[in-house]
């Protein structure tokens, strides 16, 4: 059974994981396979629009935990080769078709397409803050949203579908049985457009998002080493054996207290 699956419809091309029993999570098989998919995708010059969906109940549950343990290692282990949807390189729209849970890598899969689709009752989790040093800060940020809804994603608080329809983070809203058809539906609009303009268009909304500034993202990366580096295989270890995580904190409890700082981090 492959772990993504491929259709065809004229110019449009499905994108499909398939890795149902583990709700399509991230192991290294399938992000070497979504990144051959996309560099195939990227290249033909008969297809000009994807569809991006999964399996079962879930979109994809992010990294693969289990892997995880296996290699001794947090975070999934990526592919030698360049994958363009992730890096960004892809010039064509992508159309998430979400159908089910959509939690950590997953969600930032959505994250990273150009229009959204989702099932009633999908859920969402941008899961950073359980599984490393540092919650997803910059998510809400790059979506616009107002700070207390940023601040509830970075710490972790899952959305249903109906809510981020309401904050203005899913284009549409529907039934299982519509969420294909709905997002063909889109794709196809996409598809009258003169070919140059859509793909202008798609480049410069993308150029457009917010992101943190420099200052930011290095204050982020002392934030990321901060703290008992312990506690990420901790987490991984008790969301594998469905128990409650032992946390250690700070290896020296007075680092509670010594935070990095912007001022600190400016070059």
């Amino acid at each position: 059974m492959a772990v993504v699956e491929t259709e065809r419809s004229g110019q449009i091309l499905i994108v499909r994981m398939n890795r149902p029993e583990r709700l399509n999570a991230l192991n290294l098989e399938m992000r070497t396979r979504l990144a051959e998919t996309w560099t195939e995708f990227r290249r033909n010059d008969d297809l000009e629009v994807a569809i991006f969906t999964g399996t079962g109940r879930g979109f994809c549950a992010g990294e693969d935990m289990r892997e995880s343990l296996q290699r001794g290692a947090p975070g999934g282990q990526r592919p030698e080769i360049d994958d363009p949807f992730m890096s960004g390189a892809l010039e064509k729209p992508v159309i998430a078709a979400v159908n089910g849970f959509a939690m950590g890598g997953g969600f930032m899969l959505v994250e990273r397409t150009d229009l959204r689709v989702a099932v009633r009752g999908a859920v969402f989790e941008v899961s950073e803050a359980k599984r490393w040093l540092l919650g997803g800060y910059n998510h809400g940020h790059l979506a616009n949203l107002p700070y207390p809804i940023a601040m509830e994603m970075a710490l972790g608080f899952r959305f249903t579908a109906e809510r981020f329809y309401e904050i203005g983070f899913l284009n549409r809203l529907v039934e299982p049985e519509e969420l294909i058809p709905s997002a063909i539906t889109m794709a196809e609009h996409l598809l009258t457009l003169p070919p140059a303009s859509r793909v202008n268009t798609v480049h410069m909304m993308r150029q457009m998002r917010p992101i943190p500034s420099p200052e930011q993202q290095r204050l982020a990366s002392s934030l990321r080493e901060h703290g008992a580096k312990s506690d990420l295989m901790e987490s991984r270890a008790a969301f594998a054996e469905k128990r409650a995580p032992n946390f250690k904190g700070w290896d020296n409890p007075e680092d509670r207290y010594r935070l990095p700082t912007l001022d600190r981090v400016k070059s």
